[in-house]
């Protein structure tokens, strides 16, 4: 079966049996405690936790997941993948174990065909319930077995729901492993289907295993996960999850590249290259469709650790040409009908794996020459690599420990690998130890924020009709504490039970204002989303004192509101305008928006010219003047997308949204603040254009009076600029033009006349000086030339025929200067100019810096330089006479 029918056979099963639909959600998770989305109840977790009520109460998708738990596993093992597609059927507060049971064994012996006896099941330690459910479908007792909470307990790895599972296993055959069941071997006995039975809540803790369990959920609910890449493994017939209709393309493309067959499932590290370099290119490819780009932490660094992984095997594979643009675009070939972001996005793919790949290329050139260097001291010294060259190769430069251990190999020299190791523990333990006290404090408020939903539900938001509406405090925060006061002077988190104050999303900021009760007066500094749908303001109290339960009344600074506006509406209308410009792939990628000004981040692949732009900023200008209409219109998400509204690269959105129109121009999902008319929202002046990554660039652009006032500065400065030229402002560029030419010329003829008189003076010099076994020897103190005359003094006189060497001196403004060089012929040999300093330094009370044929000296006491040249002297005598006289 392949595996569009296997997808159409789940949804179609389930939605059979009243289950809605769900469209995947992006990799990247609206959740902080989440980095990537690792599982199908991700997207669910609200409903699953009370937060939100469900429009429908089953539901079953076909989720994109990126789990980095098992990267090192990718390719030694036939089933992991950092990448996959997890199948899943979900209830909130509905059905429970049986249905759950009962339906999982029909679609798999029955719809699927696997065959019965070669399934297995594993269940939590106590749940004697689900075991017998499993025994009344005629499921002998030798293929059950009883797991612990590593196993067969399953949460997402953080704080949240939590419950007993049930697992479904595969009997691969002897092939495959030992006898004994998923217990004893995973890779025989393939769990395919994930059965959790989510009913608690847990704690912090370690991931798996051993975290406390803190309380039940609000409702009895259903999560279940059918891995895509493992049953499509068995039901094709093939031994690995790179071998099914999923992976295969990019997995032949690999062996076309390098030249020859994957050489089977025989264990070598050639296999796990060729496994690790296609499953790899499959998940660079859905990450950055998602908008996840390379970076130094985060999700950039689970993306570039990727690439480079994936780089890396195919150099092992004798893949020397940049091979991931091709590999990543056969992904797209083969599953962009089934997931049309990859198609939308695969110019940006390709330019951002390929630039990654150049990139990673002079990395591993770099790391080879320091490795070459530190390979050459370690065999000078008679002992092996440390550890800390190889973290420090490691940590800085990318380099891979495995490529140190082969060249320090290569080279008969061993590698401390124990203390790399503790150095790279010790940064993890540091690393996990700051996320987790970020994910404590996110988890400690989310926890709070919960208790108030559950207590006075979510924020009714009226901020789209107007600035100002009574609301009553339902919850105040000091830190993740809620108390129950706060007063004059304190900083608090503030939740209303209705508020017109808009929580920052979408790219515009959150809105400011005032709150005053009978007792008391808050500045609101920030409004923010707590929980979908609970919006959070961060408050000062100003005087009094507030109490929750109390009435308030709730005003925004209006003014701000419409400056921010103003920037949202001339957002959407720049990006329009840059599309028509620069082409489609030139789509949003983030924004700010803020009173006056904004920040658009887009996709495009080289800089935006100077024509380009202005014909940008001419476009919009020229179109709000024009006065379109702004409409603002809710419908279903399918609704809108049929309707062309574009939705926001990266964003979250519900079933229901709402759509900003701007005239014809703009049409795009939104939930922010906008002008009522497209005049309201000029004149827009762009300041500036950069590169902020691979395939994205950055333009920002002040709006309405902030956009006026700088070009009015701009103005001023144009008048000044004139008058100092002495010229009308309209010639003052032309002018300014001749007198820098003049200029350069001029610095021309100087740079002329100090290099002959640099030239003369050498000459004078070279006449002076003295012979040393057949070398040449110059040594000067020069009162007469400035100390930024030395160094290219020396060099011309080093240029001279001949060997020799040269030591210069000269004084100003308190401070000695001394130079030192040798010819090139000499420095050749090994001899070092700083050599000829590093006493001579001392004595003018500093220290000689240098390398090679030339270093420098310099010190506060001028009043010694005399004796520091004559001591510098001596040791370029010393020098020239060769070893005999050292």
């Amino acid at each position: 079966m392949r595996s569009p029918d296997i997808r159409s056979t789940f949804l179609d099963f389930f939605s059979a049996r009243d289950h809605r639909v769900v469209p995947s959600s992006p990799l990247i998770p609206n959740d902080p405690t989440l980095l990537l989305t690792a599982a199908g109840m991700n997207q669910f977790k609200p409903y699953m936790l009370g937060e939100s009520a469900p429009e429908y109460r089953r539901a079953t998708s076909v989720q994109k997941c990126a789990r980095m738990s098992d990267i090192d596993n990718v390719g030694r093992t036939t089933r992991h993948a950092t990448f996959f597609e997890m199948l899943g059927n979900f209830s909130f507060g509905d059905y429970f174990k049986e249905e759950t049971v009962g339906w999982a064994w029909e679609l798999l012996t029955g719809h699927f065909g696997l065959d019965p006896d070669r399934l297995w099941i594993t269940v939590y330690l106590d749940d004697d319930e689900a075991e017998r459910m499993w025994r009344r479908l005629g499921v002998p007792d030798e293929r059950i077995q009883r797991l612990g909470m590593a196993d067969n307990y399953w949460s997402m790895g953080a704080p949240g729901p939590c419950g007993p599972s049930s697992e479904l296993h595969y009997d691969r055959g002897p092939s495959f492993g030992r006898e004994g069941g998923p217990a004893v071997d995973g890779e025989r006995y393939q769990e395919i289907w994930n059965l959790v039975f989510m009913q608690n809540l847990r704690g912090e803790g370690p991931a798996k295993e051993g975290y406390p369990i803190v309380g039940e959920l609000p409702a009895r609910n259903i999560d279940t996960g059918l891995g895509m890449d493992r049953l499509a493994a068995i039901l094709q017939d093939v031994d690995t999850v790179c071998e099914t209709d999923l992976v295969a393309p990019t997995f032949r493309l690999v062996q076309e590249l390098a030249g020859r067959e994957y050489p089977g499932r025989d264990g070598s590290e050639e296999s796990v290259s060729f496994r690790v370099v296609a499953e790899h290119a499959r998940s660079a490819a859905f990450l950055i469709a998602d908008g996840v780009l390379p970076g130094k932490d985060g999700r950039g660094y689970v993306l570039r650790r990727l690439m480079r992984r994936a780089i890396r095997h195919a150099r092992v594979l004798g893949i020397e040409e940049p091979a991931l643009a091709a590999l990543t675009g056969s992904v797209i070939d083969n599953l962009g009908p089934a997931w049309p972001e990859l198609e939308r996005r695969r110019d940006l793919i390709e330019q951002v794996v390929a630039a990654e790949e150049d990139g990673f290329d002079r990395t591993l050139r770099q790391g080879s020459r320091l490795l070459d260097g530190a390979i050459e001291r370690a065999r000078t010294s008679g002992s092996g690599l440390s550890g800390r060259t190889a973290f420090e190769l490691h940590d800085t430069y990318g380099f891979p420990i495995d490529l140190t251990v082969d060249a320090a190999r290569s080279a008969g020299l061993t590698v401390d690998e124990d203390a790399f190791g503790e150095l790279l523990e010790r940064q993890q333990r540091q690393a996990k130890d700051a996320e987790r006290d970020r994910k404590g404090g996110a988890v400690a408020r989310q926890d709070a924020y919960r208790r108030i939903a559950a207590r006075h539900g979510l924020t009714e938001f009226v901020g789209h009709d107007g600035t100002r509406a009574d609301a009553r405090v339902v919850g105040l925060l000091d830190g993740p504490d809620l108390v129950e006061e706060a007063v004059e002077g304190q900083e608090i988190e503030l939740i209303l039970d209705r508020s017109p104050f808009y929580a920052e999303a979408g790219g515009q900021v959150g809105d400011t204002g005032r709150v005053t009760t009978a007792a008391g007066t808050l500045e609101i500094l920030d409004t923010r989303p707590g929980l979908d749908g609970l919006h959070v303001h961060r408050a000062r109290v100003t005087a009094g004192e507030v109490r929750t339960g109390v009435e308030a009344e709730a005003v925004v600074d209006a003014e701000r509101r419409a400056a921010t506006a103003r920037s949202h509406s001339a957002t959407h209308v720049l990006h329009a305008m840059l599309r028509r410009v620069l082409g489609d792939h030139a789509a949003q990628r983030g924004s700010r928006v803020e009173p006056g000004r904004l920040r658009f981040d887009f996709a495009h692949f080289g800089a935006v010219g100077a024509g380009e732009l202005t014909t940008v900023q001419t476009l919009v200008n020229d179109y709000l003047l024009d006065d379109p209409d702004v409409r603002v219109w809710e419908a279903s998400r399918d609704e809108a997308e049929a309707a062309g509204a574009i939705a926001l690269f990266g964003e979250k959105y519900g079933d229901h949204v709402r759509i900003v129109d701007i005239g014809d121009a703009s049409r795009e999902l939104c939930g922010g603040t906008h002008v009522g008319h497209g005049s309201q929202a000029g004149p827009v002046h762009v300041v500036g254009e950069s590169s902020i990554g691979v395939g994205l660039r950055r333009i920002e652009a002040l709006t309405g009076a902030d956009a006026l006032r700088h070009h009015d500065r701009q103005q001023e400065l144009l008048t000044e600029l004139a008058g100092l030229l002495n010229v009308p402002p309209d010639q003052a560029p032309e002018r300014l033009r001749q007198r820098l030419s003049a200029l350069a010329e001029t610095q021309r003829e100087l740079d002329r006349l100090r290099q002959a008189e640099r030239t003369a003076t050498a000459e004078r010099l070279a006449g002076r000086s003295e012979r040393v076994d057949g070398a040449w020897l110059v040594a000067e103190l020069l009162g007469d030339v400035p100390a930024e005359e030395l160094r290219p003094l020396a060099i011309e006189l080093a240029r001279r025929p001949g060997p020799g060497a040269v030591v210069l001196g000269t004084s100003s403004g308190g401070t000695a200067t001394l130079v030192g060089a040798f010819t090139r012929d000499l420095a050749d040999t090994g001899l070092r100019a700083r050599d000829l300093l590093t006493s001579a330094a001392q004595i003018v009370g500093g220290g000689a810096g240098g390398k090679g044929a030339l270093a420098q000296a310099g010190g506060r006491r001028p009043e010694q330089l005399r004796e520091a040249l004559a001591l510098a002297a001596d040791a370029a005598r010393t020098a020239l006479r060769g070893p005999s006289s050292r």
